[in-house]
């Protein structure tokens, strides 16, 4: 199979789609929006290049920039794009009461992300009634498979060989993230999250603030979606940390069944009306 890197230096223009569609996820992870310097940094493009590049975004309505404050935010063509494409991607009206349901039967902030290539984004986020809560994670933003709670959960459950690619193709994982994202110690931490059932973040992107996460499959068994927990470290204790784990659990089976189930009535439904058109 022919590599992304090798395709972008084959199709025309595909090195500039590329820089534009990076820059595109940063402001869309940014609720706030974000300024230019720091978008340059992450994309790894120059100030001036950054800036091109959003300035043309802007002109087709894909990215706005605060008058105030200089920063960039999606445009409303991103919002007009996305409703036409939830009909086919989005889970999340399925997944709002269950998301609920969890938040409120363990008090923690509850969290849907779905995964995108090599990455997990937050679609729903719902508040628990515990007071102190943690914001590492809100709708729209973005981490590595293997980094929080969820993506830890999904990657778990993906083939062997797909985790093995997903690992040589990401060799910064440790540097960036941490020594608990190394090789041996992220491989070691996928065997943990098998035989658990769900996966743990003990503080390893912000200390004190500890994750859970159970993956969520589609008809076919793939692991596309991740619900997860959020909360400090001492709601997340040896004696309630099981009791959480199985709530989890029991909500992400729920989810999984329900995706399935409603991806079999839209197939029935079309050969239902493919069989009335013959």
């Amino acid at each position: 199979m022919e590599s992304t890197t090798a395709r972008k230096r084959t199709v025309p223009g595909a090195q500039a789609v590329a820089r534009a569609a990076s820059l595109l996820r940063l402001v869309t992870a940014s609720a706030d929006g974000a300024p230019l310097q720091s978008l340059a940094r992450d994309a790894d493009l120059s100030r001036s290049t950054a800036h091109r590049l959003l300035t043309a975004l802007r002109v087709e309505g894909l990215v706005d920039q605060d008058e105030a404050t200089s920063k960039w935010m999606p445009g409303p063509e991103l919002y007009l794009m996305g409703t036409v494409a939830a009909s086919r991607y989005d889970v999340t009206e399925l997944s709002r009461d269950i998301v609920r349901s969890l938040a409120v039967k363990t008090e923690e902030s509850a969290f849907l992300s779905t995964r995108r290539a090599d990455e997990t984004v937050c679609l729903v986020r719902e508040e628990g009634s515990f007071p102190i809560r943690s914001f590492v994670l809100s709708e729209g933003v973005r981490f590595p498979l293997g980094v929080a709670s969820a993506g830890l959960a999904i990657l778990a459950f993906l083939p062997d060989h797909d985790v093995d690619a997903y690992l040589e193709r990401h060799p910064e994982l440790e540097e960036r993230w941490g020594r608990a994202h190394g090789d041996v110690p992220l491989r070691r931490r996928l065997q943990e999250t098998i035989s658990r059932g769900y996966a743990v973040n003990p503080g390893l992107i912000v200390e004190g603030s500890w994750g859970i996460g159970a993956a969520v499959f589609d008809r076919e068994g793939r692991p596309e979606w991740a619900l997860s927990l959020t909360g400090v470290e001492f709601r997340f204790g040896p004696e309630r940390l099981p009791q959480l784990g199985r709530t989890l659990l029991a909500h992400a089976h729920q989810l999984s069944s329900r995706i399935a189930g409603s991806r079999r009535q839209v197939a029935a439904g079309s050969a239902a009306s493919s069989a009335r058109t013959s």
